[in-house]
């Protein structure tokens, strides 16, 4: 029999997974060393086959590199997020940690009890009641039948699925099964759990409360790797960022710094498919800036979508901090600058410009414009140029991605025509604030205890 602190070592796989001793301090560890995993490609099913009765035979079929040569670690009590498009190698690497998956090449190395959160409800008998179901997921993850009964009420808690645990799955809604396979992967004390978008289903109510579940684990010093198209979510949770392309890591390092690339390369790739030629921000010759000076906005980093009159149009837009330098992210309680500028090519009798700025799902978070602001404009002759300076003092908020619309009109509150709309022109990610936001925004508050009640 195997003592407790043996090695579990599947050297021949390049996968290693190792349990501390009893009375040890957790180990908590995901270590990719230089791993890549290829899967066989056929262009016909009979390929397969003729390889397979064939084996001295050259290879009937090709090779595909779901991932190449990564490498990165996760130390205990770190938060890993796994950005990058889809076909990236992001669940990949989740199922090679979780020992799913064999590396070709390479090696994975994991420390501590795992909890994958890959598919959830994989691998539950249809005929079998959700309680028994729920404890052969416990004993797979490695509690004891005993341990399982010890839990079982706070599992059936969080599921919060009634009289339906004691009834087969099959009856089940798929908003169930997802609530009770993720109850009883947070409820065997993991110390390394491992979230491939399973917090993306589920309604609003379960979704909040799973991730306050995932805030708590991370709290506890759990290992996570997390993977997530939410980069809200990715920058609220992280610790550190890998982002995948291709299978390559093409960076990893704070959450800000890589989200901020990931998104500029995602919305300069967006630009090419549409066919639009992307504008080098540093090239001088790329625009004509529509506004002399050395603080002008010169550019229109993305058009998501236009329309209006175009009697008049947006030339440009971009936030500064209170030193006049463009802004990479945006800073918590820092005065901000949002430019817009504008050109006219009719005339235009009573300019409005403003903005609204969007949130990661697309709603309209907040907005102004001049006449809102109680701005009133002269007018703009055919050819005039204007720019127009909204100084904000920026609240803190949750750290996700905004986007700015801008836009130019005619007329008043009342009654106006709009000239020129631009979707998404500019998006900006929210830096980490100095403590943790709960919900989307965190009002200025002063505090004052006045004794007992």
């Amino acid at each position: 029999m195997r003592d407790a602190g043996d090695h579990l070592d599947y050297a021949a796989w390049g996968y290693h997974r190792i349990r501390p001793a009893w009375g040890a301090p957790p180990l908590a560890k995901v270590v990719f060393s230089s791993v890549s995993k290829s899967y066989a490609a056929y262009a016909r099913p009979v390929d397969r086959l003729r390889e397979l009765v064939l084996p001295g035979r050259p290879r009937f079929g090709g090779e595909f590199w779901a991932l190449r040569d990564v490498s990165f670690e996760a130390s205990t009590g770190e938060t890993l997020c796994l950005i990058g498009a889809n076909g990236s190698g992001k669940s990949t690497s989740l199922q090679l940690a979780a020992g799913i998956l064999r590396p070709t090449a390479g090696s994975v190395e994991v420390e501590g009890r795992v909890a994958a959160l890959l598919e959830l409800g994989a691998g539950f008998h249809p005929e079998f009641t959700g309680r028994e179901n729920a404890r052969l997921s416990a004993a797979l993850f490695g509690l004891s039948g005993r341990e399982f009964r010890q839990r079982c009420p706070q599992i059936e808690e969080f599921a919060e699925i009634g009289d339906f645990i004691d009834k087969p799955v099959k009856t089940y809604s798929s908003g169930m099964l997802v609530r009770l396979a993720f109850a009883v992967a947070i409820h065997v004390e993991p110390e390394v759990l491992l979230v491939d978008e399973a917090l993306a289903v589920g309604d609003y109510y379960f979704r909040q409360r799973c991730m306050r579940k995932v805030h708590e684990l991370r709290s506890k010093q759990v290992t996570i790797l997390f993977v997530s198209h939410a980069m809200a979510d990715v920058q609220s949770l992280g610790t550190r960022v890998l982002w995948l392309d291709q299978g390559r890591v093409a960076e990893q390092g704070e959450p800000s710094a890589v989200v901020r690339k990931y998104l500029a390369d995602m919305t300069a790739r967006d630009r090419q498919a549409r066919g639009q030629l992307p504008v080098q921000e540093d090239d001088p010759e790329a625009v004509e800036p529509a506004v002399a000076g050395p603080r002008a906005a010169d550019a229109i980093p993305n058009v998501d979508g236009r329309f209006g009159t175009g009697r008049a149009e947006v030339t440009s837009i971009a936030v500064f901090d209170s030193q006049g330098r463009r802004l990479r992210e945006l800073i918590p309680r820092e005065r901000t600058t949002v430019r817009v500028a504008v050109r006219a090519r009719e005339r235009i009798a009573a300019p409005n410009v403003g903005f609204m700025m969007r949130n990661h799902l697309g709603i309209d978070f907040a907005g102004t414009n001049t006449a809102r602001e109680g701005i009133v404009l002269d007018s703009l002759e055919p050819g005039g140029t204007l720019a127009v300076d909204f100084h904000i003092d920026l609240p803190e908020l949750y750290p996700g991605s905004f986007a700015f619309a801008p836009a130019i009109a005619d007329g008043d509150l009342a009654d106006y025509e709009i000239c020129d709309w631009i979707d998404n022109a500019l998006t900006v990610p929210m830096a980490r604030g100095v403590g943790e936001i709960y919900g989307y925004i965190h009002l200025p508050c002063r505090v004052e205890v006045r004794g007992d009640a």
